[in-house]
């Protein structure tokens, strides 16, 4: 069964759809539509106390907004430009499991992983950023990571759908998934129908 995180939830609404997920993801980068401030994302957490585990979202960020938004979270995801020196001391300094984002665009781009791993827990490989980093709705090559090693916990994310996800998994042999465009009604608005479509479809692979 697959890891599933749904990402830029926003509300009680979209909080309740993905309550079948592993991943509750909140943004932490003010340019994106999905973006919440910390004070929003406890009061959202509060709601769930027992429920999956949230990941915070955060984009080349000072260690005060990692600081403010790390009550309502059990894992932090850096999704900028960070080094692994950065997601050492981020990881040192606040005592929670650290995901880190890598953009890929060709084969070569998996070099990454090698950087990574040894200072990460978790790996997100994700489409190469556009305007944003993340919730672009844009897709790699899934067939890219299949057979690479990969020593840590994994989600493939960019261009996913209810449609899309069960190709996306059997192609790219991730472990698990994260969503976040590809289940809303309008931009940074969650469907409930197509979250709970999406968890369905990605839990019923593997």
């Amino acid at each position: 069964m697959s890891w599933v995180k749904i990402c830029g939830l926003r509300d009680a609404g979209g909080m309740a759809a993905a309550k079948e997920a592993d991943f509750l993801g909140f943004v932490f980068f003010p340019p994106s539509p999905r973006a919440v401030t910390p004070e929003r994302a406890i009061a959202l957490a509060a709601q769930a106390p027992e429920g999956p585990r949230r990941v915070g979202l955060f984009v080349d960020a000072d260690d005060a907004l990692l600081a403010a938004a790390a009550p309502a979270l059990h894992m932090i995801q850096l999704h900028g430009k960070e080094t692994p020196e950065r997601v050492a001391a981020v990881r040192a300094r606040f005592g929670l499991p650290v995901m880190k984002a890598l953009g890929i665009g060709e084969a070569a781009d998996l070099d990454q992983v090698a950087r990574f791993a040894p200072v990460a827990d978790w790996l997100l490989l994700d489409a190469k950023p556009a305007a944003l980093p993340g919730g672009n709705g844009h897709a790699f090559d899934w067939t890219l990571p299949r057979g690479r090693d990969i020593p840590r916990p994994w989600l493939l994310a960019g261009g996913l759908t209810p449609a899309n996800v069960r190709l996306a998994l059997e192609a790219s042999g991730a472990p698990g998934v994260d969503v976040s465009s590809g289940v809303e009604a309008g931009r940074g608005v969650k469907d409930p129908a197509k979250v709970r479509a999406f968890v369905a479809a990605a839990k019923a692979v593997g």
